[in-house]
């Protein structure tokens, strides 16, 4: 049922200076636009763009070197790199102020734009952040992206997703929301992954808080599962008191929120209130 409700939100492309970006897109309205994660793709986003249409705009990417988009040119980019291909894509299809929601890896994307363009963020959510390694030892930012990219050779984009795919999801997620985060994780192009685990381990979220609560009045608004293992409840409260507010609990979900906890982040995008 998810994937064959994908079919409704097909990809649509933009050409513009720095290359094709690819995305999905419903409703009208104010644009709400969604980042997606690491081993993702504009798809995770599915529920939002299922039961946001009425409100807003939706827009989901396929962030640079996923899908159909056009990869980054850096071996090694930075969050800042992300951030320049989202206003290029965003210029490109008329799009000024928006409602910026990243999840997980998408969420240092996020912060990266919000701290280049302040004042085009009406509201910045961070969902299940990722907090980056770019403050850890040398020694850690090293072990992660090793093991990470080890993983990827050894088993590929589909020998991750079964393996890891579950784990996105809380033991309360149903086996269909399994099926559809594998089968989304299984098409994510290796290079694309590569460079953005690179990202991830140079990635400072908190610094870029830092900076644009200093340069903007944007409402930030931080979020997770209770049940997240893979950006745990405490970690995700540490970014929360980096952007000088508190996390919102979006009940018993694992990391995928966007899909196992629909209903209450459609609320809390929709209203900035997750109760």
């Amino acid at each position: 049922m998810l994937a064959a409700a994908l079919a409704a939100f097909p990809l649509h492309h933009a050409d513009t200076p720095l290359g094709r970006l690819a995305y999905r897109c419903a409703g009208t309205g104010a644009p709400l636009v969604l980042l997606h994660g690491i081993g993702s793709g504009s798809a995770s986003w599915l529920r939002q763009l299922q039961g946001l249409s009425d409100r807003c705009t939706v827009l989901a990417w396929d962030a640079p070197g996923y899908g159909e988009s056009s990869p980054l040119p850096q071996a090694s980019p930075t969050a800042s790199d992300y951030a320049v291909h989202l206003w290029a894509w965003l210029d490109a299809i008329g799009v000024d102020r928006i409602h910026l929601v990243g999840h997980s890896l998408g969420a240092l994307m996020a912060g990266a734009a919000a701290r280049l363009a302040p004042a085009r963020v009406v509201r910045l959510t961070l969902l299940a952040p990722a907090g980056g390694y770019g403050k850890a030892d040398a020694a850690v930012r090293e072990s992660k992206l090793r093991d990470r990219l080890a993983n990827l050779e050894s088993l590929g984009p589909a020998g991750m997703a079964e393996k890891r795919g579950a784990a996105m999801l809380s033991p309360r997620a149903s086996p269909e929301q399994v099926t559809f985060i594998k089968s989304v994780m299984a098409q994510v192009d290796p290079a694309g992954y590569a460079q953005a685990a690179r990202m991830l381990c140079n990635g400072d979220l908190a610094g870029d808080l830092d900076v644009i609560l200093g340069a903007s009045h944007c409402p930030i608004v931080v979020a997770s599962g209770s049940l997240d293992g893979v950006t745990p409840p405490a970690a995700c409260a540490a970014v929360a008191t980096a952007a000088r507010t508190v996390l919102h609990d979006l009940g018993p979900a694992g990391h995928a929120c966007p899909l196992e906890a629909a209903d209450a982040v459609n609320h809390l995008l929709a209203t900035g209130d997750a109760s």
